[in-house]
């Protein structure tokens, strides 16, 4: 894909998926993609694993035609492996390459990769250089605001990126001290925006239509990335959009169910049992968070035997709640993981 052309993708609808490690699979990404989300990106692939010919990265990295534009991220601290994970991005077809600056995880930064890598910004400079002269396809780059408070390097970071070909840099509002905690500084993504030759995606607490549209509007930003929003009401994006436009929306008077019928055809098609359940269990446990007996219902799901047990509690419990009735729970803990 041209850069010119995912800049376009963008502009029709700004409001992307965010890539979450565990979560944001082919299968999943593909559901989120008919729920209205915009660019859709991978789960973090590991550079290493595909220079050992690793079948499990490999595997992680399959898409669906219907996903497009879809990028695959990759992660790393060597350059060689960076570049060599690039190279075989474009040469599987997908539309362009992310790399991962911003996940906080001890044993990813402990080697120099995710977050890390913002304090090592010459490295950085080399590295993505190195990429652009060996691909073709658009590179853009996912970071936080910095490694800690005291060092928040942003602009500094999206005037490399500018200046060695990349496309976009997504920025986190969070530093890599922070983790998950606290909250996402929107004011200093704004002022990124604001000075930033490039354009940004602001990323960080977007949970609600809402939120989104409030965010894109005041900061600026080019595109927002939704990551735990979409855990428990996967109508955000389509929501988002039609409110950005100003058209009505319906909050969450939306039935989950044909929303469990679609995944199960996919699944079906595409993963052994045992996966299946794993994937309907995670996805009605975030689905039914702030809902009425929820905490019953995931106790149910996870004894259930096997896929049709499981689905059958999961029809037993979204045919009698109504999504109306949610309490607020986007401050819990299990919605916080798997962000970059």
């Amino acid at each position: 894909m041209k850069e010119e052309d995912l800049l376009q993708a963008l502009k029709d609808n700004p409001f992307l998926l965010a890539p979450m490690a565990g979560i944001t699979d082919r299968v999943f990404r593909n559901f989120m993609r008919k729920q209205g989300a915009g660019i859709l990106t991978s789960e973090l692939i590991s550079a290493n694993g595909l220079l050992y010919n690793s079948e499990k990265t490999k595997n992680l990295m399959r898409f669906y035609e219907s996903e497009r534009p879809i990028g695959i991220q990759i992660f790393g601290e060597d350059q060689e492996a960076l570049v060599n994970a690039a190279q075989h991005v474009e040469q599987l077809g997908a539309d362009f390459v992310d790399i991962n600056l911003g996940c906080p995880v001890k044993k990813v930064v402990k080697k120099g990769a995710g977050s890390a890598m913002l304090r090592e910004p010459d490295k950085l400079r080399r590295i993505c250089r190195e990429i652009k002269a060996k691909i073709e396809i658009p590179l853009t780059i996912k970071i936080r605001t910095g490694w800690d408070q005291q060092s928040r390097n942003a602009l500094d970071i999206v005037q490399l990126a500018y200046d060695e070909g990349v496309t976009w840099v997504a920025i986190h509002g969070r530093t890599r001290s922070q983790a998950y905690t606290g909250q996402a500084d929107w004011d200093y993504i704004a002022g990124i925006k604001a000075n930033s030759p490039l354009p940004i995606i602001g990323n960080g607490d977007v949970t609600s239509a809402e939120i989104a549209v409030t965010r894109k509007q005041e900061s600026g930003c080019d595109g927002i990335m939704i990551g735990r929003g979409c855990l428990k009401n996967p109508w955000i994006f389509q929501q988002s959009l039609k409110r950005l436009k100003g058209q009505d929306f319906e909050p969450l008077a939306y039935d989950y169910l044909p929303l469990f019928e679609y995944l199960r055809e996919t699944a079906e098609a595409d993963m052994d049992e045992r996966v299946q359940c794993l994937l309907f269990r995670k996805l009605a446990n975030w689905f039914s968070a702030g809902l009425p007996g929820s905490g019953e219902f995931r106790r149910q799901i996870f004894a259930a035997r096997g896929f049709a047990e499981t689905y059958d509690t999961i029809r037993s419990y979204y045919e009698n709640v109504h999504p109306g009735l949610r309490k607020d729970t986007s401050h819990e803990a299990f919605l916080m993981g798997g962000h970059g």
